[in-house]
């Protein structure tokens, strides 16, 4: 709409300053074709633009006029052959014709002469709003010539009919599993979501996503989805409760259908425009896009992180390192945690808005964000990425050739420089031991090496389902609790060359009651010794919750090894393990009146012990319940 308000300036300006024809029919094609730009029929005020110009072969202004047509229009190559008539016809023309023969040929891929003819404008202009573009584009030129010499592999595929149609569909968002595709639909005007689901390896017919969300009245887009598909925000806009124009919404998935949105308040929205809402994969830092001030210029991305009142913090802009003086939008976050894909037209790039990725350091700093490559990149806006789990294919929105209509969900191979770290995910029900029922219950996990909770939510209130993502590389102990239940203890060792698919397991829970036991799978000794690691504090204090909780039980720490080596010393070995853990306790306040240990050696073997595998299960803390 800026550049159509441009023409018609321009237009009117050619009109009453400079040079028309001395040839009438020229000159009332000329003139009615400034009539059609007026409104906005494009198409009629080109065929009109070309009649002016065939009438009267030197007609400069009608050449830069249809220039101008033609690019609104997105005909580039058109644009270009236009100004260049233009020029022929006079080499004395203003400046910002020859800015926009500049600008057609960056567009058309002419790099080494839009260089040069960008220096040439700024020879004549060096201080305009179009001359601080100027400098951004020749940036551009010497970041796309490099480029376009080592192009990426780039193969889009149409998802099919199950999501396209003749409508628009865009701003896709997926499930960490891959197996839910959330995404927009414009129909005649108004945004609702739909819903895919991935089966037999193709895409099912989409549905609405909720009523509970889908309005009549507004529009619903801009969305992002939990790594587990439970909690989904959204940007919702001129509703009665925002803040702003545009405000971020959050819905919560229960059972099959999703519960009523809310705003998800201050201070993540403001009187300002908020939206584009992307959620770290622990559900516990918001990035979005704003206008709000203190950003870098334009449209910034910003995050928020829940505080230890569980409220949204203080907005927090991330600076120049991801931002700049023009626009950033459509952040996501990939799973991973530590690589952020986003689009932006402030950094070297193809022409309006590209897609660049960003990794996260070890100190939690975002670094040089690196444009994904050329020819996923182009001189239209690309944006809206979101990347799958296993990082090897990306989805987005375009109207390429061959489509359904509209705009279409495309998916594409992600080079392999620009894929996230490697992550799997434990993926679950939780149910009662003896009544099988499933169980709404509260999913922790932690990684061990940074003592960080990676995930800490409840499973489904009627499935009993949960999805945790873990990063590779690490420890993680995962335990799951319930009131009136025994804990739940895993450890997973995620090892890049061990993980082949994601963790699918059955968790059964029983009922506090004596007798009842818990092996303890994340206190850890170092070999032949009982001086408890620091990775097995986490666990001990998982315990410690439990026994405050209920105060009424007992129990006996009970430790344990393999068979390998002498009896009286493996039994020796697991009493001095099993005292540790009962020292902890007591240090931490639990009254030794509740606590008994025992050494068993290898008496209690719960595997085979002719295997590796078997032996270390067999070497173990566990508790039995005394009393209740």
């Amino acid at each position: 709409m800026r550049f159509c308000l441009f023409l018609c300036f321009s237009f009117l300006s050619f009109c009453a300053f400079a040079q028309g024809s001395g040839n009438k029919k020229a000159q009332n094609s000329f003139e009615n074709a400034g009539a059609a730009i007026q409104k906005q029929d494009f198409a009629g005020a080109e065929q009109l633009l070309k009649n002016a110009v065939e009438s009267d072969p030197l007609f400069q202004n009608a050449y830069i006029v249809l220039a101008g047509v033609y690019k609104i229009q997105r005909k580039y190559l058109e644009a270009k052959g236009a100004y260049q008539k233009a020029i022929l016809v006079n080499k004395s023309v203003k400046p910002e014709v020859i800015f926009g023969l500049a600008e057609t040929e960056f567009a058309t891929q002419d790099y080494t002469k839009a260089k040069q003819d960008f220096d040439t404008f700024l020879a004549l202009d060096a201080s305009s709003e179009r001359a601080k573009k100027a400098k951004k584009y020749l940036l551009d030129c010497d970041f796309a010539i490099s480029a376009v010499k080592k192009p990426v592999k780039y193969i889009p595929t149409n998802l099919g009919e199950g999501v396209n149609t003749t409508d628009a569909e865009y701003f896709p968002a997926l499930t960490a599993d891959g197996e839910t595709l959330i995404f927009t639909r414009q129909v005649n005007g108004n945004e609702d979501f739909w819903t895919s689901q991935f089966k037999n390896n193709t895409w099912t017919k989409a549905t609405p996503l909720s009523a509970k969300i889908n309005t009549e009245r507004y529009n619903e887009g801009a969305q992002t989805i939990s790594p587990d598909g439970k909690y989904l925000f959204f940007t919702g806009c001129n509703r009665p409760d925002g803040l702003g124009r545009c405000d971020i919404y959050v819905s919560h998935r229960e059972g099959k259908d999703w519960g009523e949105p809310y705003n998800v308040g201050k201070p993540v929205n403001s009187e300002y425009w908020e939206s584009q809402p992307a959620i770290s994969p622990d559900g516990r830092t918001l990035y979005f896009i704003s206008n709000r001030p203190g950003g870098s210029g334009g449209y910034d991305i910003w995050k928020s992180t829940i505080t230890d009142d569980a409220k949204w913090g203080p907005a927090v802009n991330l600076g120049p390192d991801i931002n700049t003086a023009y626009d950033e939008n459509t952040p996501f976050l990939h799973v991973d945690g530590k690589t952020l894909y986003f689009s932006s037209d402030g950094w070297p790039g193809f022409g309006n808005k590209d897609i660049y990725y960003s990794r996260m350091d070890d100190s939690g700093k975002w670094q040089k964000p690196f444009n994904i490559g050329y020819p996923i990149n182009s001189f239209d806006d690309e944006s809206g990425l979101v990347v799958s789990a296993d990082g090897n294919f990306g989805l987005f929105s375009s109207n390429l050739k061959n489509g359904f209509g509209a705009q279409d969900i495309y998916s594409f191979g992600i080079p392999e420089q620009a894929r996230p770290a490697k992550i799997t995910y434990v993926k679950g029900v939780v149910r009662d031991k003896d009544t099988k029922k499933t169980i709404e219950s509260n999913v922790q996990v932690i990684d061990l090496k940074t003592n960080k909770t990676v995930f800490d939510d409840y499973t489904d209130p009627e499935t009993g389902e949960f999805l945790a993502v873990m990063p590779i590389g690490s420890d993680y102990l995962f335990n799951v609790n319930a009131e009136g239940y025994l804990f739940y203890s895993e450890n997973f060792e995620l090892k890049a060359a061990d993980i082949s698919k994601p963790y699918q397991i059955a968790v059964e829970i029983e009922k506090i009651k004596q007798g009842g036991n818990v092996t303890l799978r994340n206190i850890f000794f170092d070999t032949n010794k009982f001086n408890l690691l620091p990775a097995s504090i986490r666990e001990l204090d998982l315990l410690i919750e439990f026994l405050h909780q209920n105060e009424s039980v007992n129990i006996e720490i009970q430790g344990h090894t393999d068979n390998v080596g002498d009896d009286k010393l493996n039994e020796k070995l697991s009493f001095n393990r099993a005292n540790a853990v009962y020292d902890y306790l007591i240090k931490n306040q639990i009254d030794t009146k509740r606590l008994t240990f025992k050494g068993l050696g290898a008496s209690k073997p719960i595997a085979d012990n002719k295997t590796e595998l078997g032996r270390k299960n067999n070497r173990r803390t566990s508790f039995v319940i005394t009393k209740v």
